[in-house]
């Protein structure tokens, strides 16, 4: 499979105006892996030898949005609550899986309703095989659980809403 370089960029232009996290192309005589929101370490191709860097989001080119370039979902959304000014989102700090408690038989971290103190563990999120314990930045009480266990989440998505003490 060939690529020149002009297709390369109309689609790394493209990825860069949709919410696609990650996307592999693999071929017989190359794999390109493109990943938004985390920063990546030059790698060498194991077939070419050449090496791949990651762009920085300042330099990823960006195309004007279309009404047919927005995505459409089929889900309906839900019926936002309303949003307390001085409550605090808890963010996810990196691009991974959300998962609410220690493991898949276990108890969530955290419930809506909750008091936690800061510190305390709130949710997990794996990236690159790696389980990251995410902790609350303040006291209070946990307002909003914003996303369901095993979802996606994009670095600084918030995952938690709390109303602090």
């Amino acid at each position: 499979m060939a690529i020149d370089f002009n297709e390369l960029r109309e689609l790394l232009a493209t990825i860069a105006t949709t919410d696609i996290a990650e996307l592999t192309l693999k071929s017989a005589d190359f794999e390109l892996t493109v990943r938004k929101g985390i920063p990546l370490m030059p790698t060498a191709s194991p077939t070419t030898g050449a090496t791949v860097a990651a762009t920085p989001p300042s330099a990823t080119p960006t195309l004007p949005s279309t009404p047919s370039d927005v995505p459409v979902s089929g889900a309906a959304a839900p019926t936002p609550v309303p949003i307390d000014k001085k409550w605090v989102d808890i963010k996810s700090p990196m691009v991974g899986t959300f998962y609410r408690s220690p493991g898949p038989d276990d108890p969530p971290f955290v419930e809506v309703g909750d008091r936690i103190r800061a510190r305390q563990t709130v949710c997990i999120i794996e990236a690159m095989k790696l389980m990251n314990e995410i902790e609350a930045e303040v006291s209070g009480q946990v307002m909003e659980i914003l996303v369901k266990n095993g979802e996606p989440v994009e670095y600084d998505q918030p995952l938690m809403r709390i109303n602090p003490d």
